[in-house]
Parts: structure tokens; C-alpha cells; sequence
């Protein structure tokens, strides 16, 4: 079934994602921006956390989760444990609306148009896993190029 490679690749990502925060040498390199990178890991894991609460949490499993996405890019100085604690409740909100989901849920539109056009949500589960490796390379780069003695 789709629904579990599906969950078993977000959960692998979003534990990838807590590897890249905890790798971070000095915790205020988190929120560190130079030149043309101008979002920070610190910033790119609070997107991808509200992104995954709103469109998987929120809309499919009913979590009743708010997004307040100016905040995911303006807050600065969360401390990492609270990053960490963030990723460890997206990964327990996977696991629990995800396995809710029926192969015919997956097959029924989603049930909003984030995209500006109807789509599966088998389709939109895929977009967004995408959109986490995405953004999960941003951070390993922003790591490795700002993270330094």
C-alpha cells in the first residue's frame, strides 16, 4: 500500500531533518543568514513542520492544527530542543493521520487547491515529500557552508 511507503519516507526524512539541526556545531548557526541564503535552517525546519501540520495533520487528520506561516519565517533564536521537540510531534502526527487514510482516500481530490488546481490526495502526499527533501537539502547546505570554527 502507498500509504505506508509514503509514511515510511516522511518519518525517514523528518528523522534526517532532526540529524541536520542536532549536526549544527553552534546552535545560533541555526538561524544564521550570509549573501543570497536568505532563510535559515532554524527558519526552513519551522516552515517544513508547519507545512506538514497544516496539509497532512490539519486537512487529513482532522489534528485541528493552525498555521501561522509569517511566523515560520520571521521567529529567530528558537532553541534547537524546541526545533527538535517540533520534528519528534510532526512525526507522531504522520504516523497517526496517515494511518487513517484509506487506498480510496488517496484516491479522492484533496481537499483544498494549495496548488491552484484540484489534485489527488495520493498526488498532493507526493508534492509534499517533495517539498521536504527540498527543503531538507537547503538545511544540509546551509549546515555545511555556515556551520564553521
Amino acid at each position: 500500500m502507498i500509504t505506508e511507503s509514503l509514511k515510511s519516507l516522511y518519518i525517514r526524512d523528518l528523522n534526517k531533518l532532526r540529524t541536520e539541526i542536532e549536526a549544527y556545531q553552534n546552535e545560533e548557526m541555526l538561524w544564521k543568514t550570509d549573501k543570497d541564503i536568505s532563510n535559515s535552517a532554524g527558519n526552513l525546519c519551522l516552515h517544513l513542520v508547519g507545512n506538514l501540520n497544516t496539509y497532512i495533520g490539519a486537512q487529513l487528520g482532522n489534528s485541528g492544527y493552525v498555521r501561522q506561516r509569517d511566523l515560520e519565517f520571521s521567529l529567530k533564536n528558537i532553541p534547537r530542543a524546541e526545533l527538535l521537540e517540533k520534528i519528534e510531534k510532526t512525526i507522531d502526527m504522520i504516523h497517526f493521520s496517515l494511518d487513517k487514510l484509506t487506498e480510496e482516500d488517496l484516491e479522492k481530490d484533496y481537499p483544498d487547491e494549495p496548488l491552484g488546481y484540484a489534485m489527488t490526495t495520493e498526488y498532493f502526499l507526493i508534492h509534499l515529500f517533495g517539498h521536504l527533501n527540498y527543503h531538507l537539502g537547503q538545511i544540509n547546505y546551509h549546515r555545511r557552508l555556515l556551520d564553521v570554527d
